[in-house]
């Protein structure tokens, strides 16, 4: 497995989103993704999973140690000891003493980020959690964070995918040794009849998602691809035998376009 090092942190290059994965199905996907090698399961207070997330974790036989689990507090638990408070329980509901990652989910204007994160910089103190990131941040407010943070944030969790064009965002990223995350890295399914990533997957024997993936990881980005088949869990794991060349990577980011984003919500912000 390949990792994505940043500000002491290290993020297995491919994790699994549990977003809309509940009850049983979500505590045997995510066993099964550790048994076939994952080692970063993404969660959030929000998805209503973390217990089942930890039952998982559990049933693998995985150790502890060698799984980076990330969480992401929502936005109404913003306030300063709401949001101490709010991971403890995500901590009881995983059944975990620490996580390795803590985010902000969404950014929340109506608490000043500077007592959210100096929240969060004192949970990373208490060892409530190993690293501390945000998640759905714009250019601006990652500036903004970075200057506000008492704590090094490691990353910054965003959409990404072929038909979006984050090159601002990860340039922000790359400036403080930030990593980028990728989550909906294959749209959504939507890359699946894509020609151009058929034809780039036919010539290295691989699927549209596959290419996808590589082509995220290839830009030292981790990706954190959802599925509730098992099938899937081990077609998205199956993207460290081959490399796609520059030409390929090329072709593959030109499928950008302004109408790109799939996850947008009254509340975000102004994206870049």
């Amino acid at each position: 497995m390949l990792f994505v090092e940043a500000n002491g942190a290290k993020i297995p290059a491919i994790g699994l989103g549990t977003w809309e994965l509940s009850g049983r199905t979500c505590a045997r996907v995510v066993e099964q993704a550790l048994r076939l090698g994952y080692r970063h399961i993404d969660t959030a207070q929000v998805y209503d999973n973390e217990r089942e997330v930890g039952d998982g974790l559990r049933a693998s036989g995985v150790r502890r140690d060698d799984v980076f689990v990330t969480t992401k507090v929502w936005t109404n638990h913003f306030a300063p000891h709401d949001l101490e408070r709010s991971i403890k329980e995500s901590l009881v509901r995983l059944r975990l003493p620490a996580v390795d990652l803590v985010l902000l989910h969404w950014p929340n204007p109506h608490v000043p980020l500077e007592e959210t994160l100096g929240a969060l910089a004192h949970a990373k103190r208490m060892g409530l959690t190993r690293h501390i990131g945000v998640s759905n941040f714009t250019v601006a407010l990652i500036e903004q964070a970075v200057a506000l943070s008492g704590e090094p944030l490691v990353c910054n969790q965003v959409e990404y995918h072929p038909y979006l064009d984050q090159a601002k965002v990860r340039a922000a990223c790359d400036r403080h040794g930030m990593a980028l995350v990728a989550y909906s890295p294959i749209a959504k399914g939507r890359i699946k009849s894509d020609q151009t990533l058929l034809d780039i997957g036919h010539a290295h024997r691989k699927t549209p998602a596959q290419i996808c993936l590589r082509w995220l990881v290839q830009q030292n980005v981790s990706a954190i691809p959802r599925t509730s088949r098992v099938e899937r869990l081990s077609e998205n794991i199956e993207i460290f035998d081959f490399e796609l060349s520059d030409g390929e990577m090329a072709d593959i980011a030109a499928l950008a376009s302004p109408k790109g984003r799939l996850t947008d919500f009254g509340f975000a912000p102004k994206w870049d």
